[in-house]
């Protein structure tokens, strides 16, 4: 059975860090690219950031410079850690699995971020 399970959401005041993680169980880890996406109320689900099975990553323009994907395989664990956070950030965050040699695709249940005073 394939698990993703994120963590590390709160509440936090502007300009502000958290460190999301999401831990993954049921596939194999190193072959899936991974990827955090987020949807705030009234919005539809966007791409935040993502890093391939080498370590690559892309950034959505809104986080460049604040936030970084890593992954460690050997945990089967992929993290956001966001600094210098904004009101607009609040959102439900997601973790995603997806391989194109599996076709396959997941996704966490998600871990809610709220920035605000």
């Amino acid at each position: 059975q394939v698990q993703l399970v994120e963590s590390g959401g709160g509440l936090v005041q502007p300009g502000g860090s958290l460190r999301l993680s999401c831990a993954a169980s049921g596939i194999i880890f190193r072959i899936y690219a991974m990827g955090w996406y987020r949807q705030a109320p009234g919005k539809q689900r966007e791409l935040v950031a993502t890093i391939t099975r080498d370590g690559s990553t892309t950034y959505a323009d809104s986080v460049k410079g604040r936030f970084t994907v890593s992954r460690d395989n050997t945990k089967t664990t992929v993290y956001l850690q966001m600094n210098s956070l904004k009101p607009e950030d609040t959102a439900l965050y997601y973790c995603n699995a997806n391989s194109a040699l599996m076709k396959a695709s997941y996704w966490g249940q998600g871990t809610q971020v709220t920035v605000s005073p």
